[in-house]
């Protein structure tokens, strides 16, 4: 694996964002995989009393503040993001349509409707419930009777379903997540960490536009009963619009929550908290904090090379690497940590390279902090060389091979 401390192009910028100068040199060595990106820690300046805490940007994905991020913990009602996050992904690819209807089965209603005395729908047993208004009742309403239902309803049976909901997670790059029920309801297989509901969560404010709008939506009734939005971020005057709350005596008061201002979106997880209003005064001010300590920078423009990879085999011994769109970076104002950007891949790349295949990760250090990770792709397509020319890169690729292995015996 190489990796590349991307130089000068990014001087310029950082010093325009008040930070200190960029770490620059060129280093190409077999590295251990690349840790998670990791914001301030709590011990950094700012203090909060949740147990965890994770603070993104949502377009860039940077890392403002983290406590205990990669802790596993029982997600409670939190997890029920990823039931929808499956709904959602089945709809979007025509499994599922929102106008489907599922049966409330004996289980759904006895585990998660009125008799669970859990948050519910209250849907009777033996209703027929189309997947549009489950969705809304497990989002705005917490129902656990709609997710019980909504699982069933896919996979047949809950237990199914939450090996899907696993199977997911592993899709989205949630490696750690796993589960073993639809609802957050205790169960030793339910955990969760802060960072990946936050990538989570961001996950379905980008892929999900128009199911996302259900999670700003205040209220919702369903056969007469009007029940209320649970999340208390939406009537502050914060620029609140979801995502999800969640409580059990095992992992006490948590949220996820997002919000908007000035055109820049925050998302916040708090989880570990000891009541309700320390739920919400805790979400809130970390929220506050960001929009107010951060300021965000342009690094690289869209279709900007951002660095080369060495290529194995191919008419040519670079390819350009390039984000997918502009690498922004949140910096803390008045901010002079120093700025590492390393670009990381495993290499050489074995030709031929298409355009845009995913090539490596561009990371941003602040600090001793990793602040933000990128995947690269290939800017250009490049076909195989010659016979000559691989034959070449295959003599020196052994050469090199020695030298590692020599180097390491040292």
């Amino acid at each position: 694996m190489n990796m590349r401390l991307v130089g000068n192009a990014l001087r310029s910028r950082f010093v325009k964002l008040g930070a200190a100068a960029v770490g620059i040199c060129a280093v190409a060595s077999a590295v251990a995989a690349p840790n998670p990106v990791s914001g301030p820690k709590a011990s950094d300046g700012y203090q909060t009393a949740a147990a965890h805490a994770m603070l993104i940007e949502a377009d860039s994905g940077s890392v403002l503040f983290e406590k205990a991020a990669d802790d596993l913990i029982p997600p409670a009602s939190l997890s029920k993001l990823m039931t929808q996050e499956v709904v959602f992904n089945e709809i979007k690819q025509g499994r599922l349509k929102p106008t489907t209807e599922f049966i409330v089965s004996t289980n759904a209603w006895r585990r998660g409707g009125a008799p669970s005395h859990t948050s519910s729908m209250f849907i009777p047993i033996h209703s027929k419930v189309s997947v549009d208004d489950l969705l809304h009742g497990a989002i705005i309403q917490s129902a656990n009777d709609a997710c019980i239902a909504l699982a069933e309803g896919i996979s047949g049976n809950e237990s199914t379903f939450a090996e899907l909901m696993t199977k997911r997670a592993r899709e989205l790059g949630l490696t750690k997540s796993t589960f073993g029920n639809s609802t957050g309801l205790p169960d030793p297989r339910q955990l969760m960490t802060s960072r990946e509901l936050a990538k989570l969560a961001r996950h379905i404010i980008e892929t999900y536009p128009d199911y996302y709008k259900y999670y700003s939506e205040r209220e919702f009734t369903w056969n007469k009963i009007r029940q209320y939005n649970r999340n208390p971020l939406l009537p502050m005057t914060i620029g609140a619009d979801g995502l999800k709350t969640g409580f059990t005596k095992e992992a006490g008061y948590g949220l996820v929550g997002s919000a908007v201002q000035n055109g820049l979106r925050l998302i916040v997880v708090v989880n570990g908290l000891r009541s309700e209003k320390e739920r919400a005064d805790e979400a809130k001010k970390l929220l506050e904090w960001g929009f107010h300590s951060f300021q965000s920078g342009l690094l690289f423009a869209e279709g900007q090379e951002i660095a080369q990879a060495k290529l194995y085999g191919g008419v040519k011994g670079h390819v350009p690497l390039i984000a997918r769109k502009e690498v922004r970076l949140m910096v803390p104002r008045g901010s002079r940590d120093k700025i590492i950007a390393r670009v990381v891949y495993s290499g050489p790349v074995r030709a031929p390279i298409q355009q845009g295949q995913k090539i490596g990760t561009l990371k941003v250090w602040r600090g001793e902090s990793v602040v933000l990770e990128v995947p690269l792709q290939a800017a250009e397509g490049v076909d195989t060389g010659s016979m000559p020319q691989r034959a070449f890169d295959a003599a020196t690729e052994f050469v090199l091979g020695l030298f590692r292995a020599g180097f390491k015996r040292l």
